[in-house]
């Protein structure tokens, strides 16, 4: 017990100290993404998704939507598509990306495994709703996973419908969500 006790102190000792809060919190960058991005796009996909998504799919499901991110020639007909921004660290390391199109369709927002809920979703959110409203879009739409949809649902996004959508192999529930932008 004692033992135990003291493993906790030590974890919370080590976590309290890393804490970073107010101004000294890390200032995370935007900016648009290239096909030279592709490699790393794949990882932090596919990596989302496996660690990520594992909470609400199964491990055939988040193995079968991962594959999803193997094709660099989908890769490029979805930048050429959309417009996708990145999120980058102070290394500049791709932490987090998401799209949006001319249409208002939020195709993609996707957080690096290891930055989750530090703001960066919420951070991509904004930059792309931005680019929608700077496209005279008035509502946007996409669908979104069972883990994102809390997420939606906190920004303002409603649920329109639920249904079955293919990702490589098999049909996974998502969430069609829309969000009506005010001026």
């Amino acid at each position: 017990m004692k033992e135990k006790t003291e493993n906790y102190r030590r974890f919370f000792a080590v976590k309290n100290a890393c804490r970073k809060i107010g101004p000294s919190s890390p200032q995370y960058k935007l900016r648009e993404l290239t096909e030279e991005d592709i490699p790393d796009l794949q990882i932090l996909f596919q990596e989302t998704v496996l660690h990520v998504n594992a909470r609400d799919y199964t491990r055939e499901e988040v193995e079968d939507w991962a594959s999803c991110g193997d094709s660099v020639e989908h890769m490029k007909d979805l930048l050429a598509r959309n417009d996708y921004v990145a999120a980058l660290n102070e290394r500049d390391e791709i932490i987090g990306f998401s799209s949006m199109n001319a249409e208002g369709y939020l195709h993609s927002l996707f957080v690096h495994k290891d930055y989750q809920r530090a703001g960066i979703g919420s951070l991509l959110l904004s930059a792309v709703e931005k680019r929608a409203r700077e496209y005279g879009v008035t509502e946007i739409t996409s669908e979104v996973s069972l883990t994102a949809r809390p997420f939606f649902e906190k920004n303002g996004y409603e649920v329109m419908k639920v249904q079955k959508r293919r990702a490589n192999r098999l049909e996974l529930t998502n969430f069609v969500m829309r969000k009506r932008l005010k001026d």
